[in-house]
């Protein structure tokens, strides 16, 4: 397959009429606790704080921002100014103003593609399961001798014993 090499400089202009259409606001669609949960999910993966304020404003519209204020007790204005962008709004905040819109955090383990057996126990049982595993291996105790043989191999006499 052949790849089309063009400049921006020869990428056709559009001039498209947008006079009968709207700018997109998510507050319009966001209707029920599933809708507002997976967007507010959605928002936090990208781990852009003023992202997920601005998720969080958009709900605030959608459910009324007078109502949210007073669910999650804070006044409007606070309100406005905490989802504005560029604060450094408190986890308590935001903590308030997701319980007011209907939603809660949680704590999930990350997610990783590892292939390793251990890697699907929780991080706690694994350490566990590990140091199991090491306290089971059986130990090399040398008998009399006064280093190792040659070529880095170790001596003969070895016996195996438990930890």
């Amino acid at each position: 397959m052949t790849e089309i090499k063009s400049t921006p400089e020869e990428m056709p202009i559009l001039n498209l009429n947008t006079s009968g259409t709207s700018r997109y606001e998510a507050s319009r669609f966001l209707d029920n606790p599933e809708t507002i949960s997976a967007y507010l999910a959605e928002s936090m993966k990208a781990k852009d704080p003023e992202l997920l304020m601005k998720a969080l404003s958009e709900v605030a519209k959608a459910q009324g921002v007078n109502k949210v204020a007073r669910d999650a007790g804070v006044n409007r204005e606070s309100l406005y100014k905490s989802l504005k962008g560029g604060a450094k709004t408190r986890y308590d905040t935001i903590r308030k103003l997701m319980e007011a819109v209907g939603v809660e955090l949680t704590v999930q383990p990350i997610a990783t593609n590892s292939v390793d057996s251990g890697s699907s126990k929780q991080p706690r049982q694994a350490a566990k399961v590990a140091s199991a595993k090491a306290a089971a291996k059986p130990k090399l105790v040398r008998e009399g001798t006064t280093g190792k043989a040659n070529n880095g191999q170790r001596a003969a006499k070895s016996t195996v014993a438990s930890a």
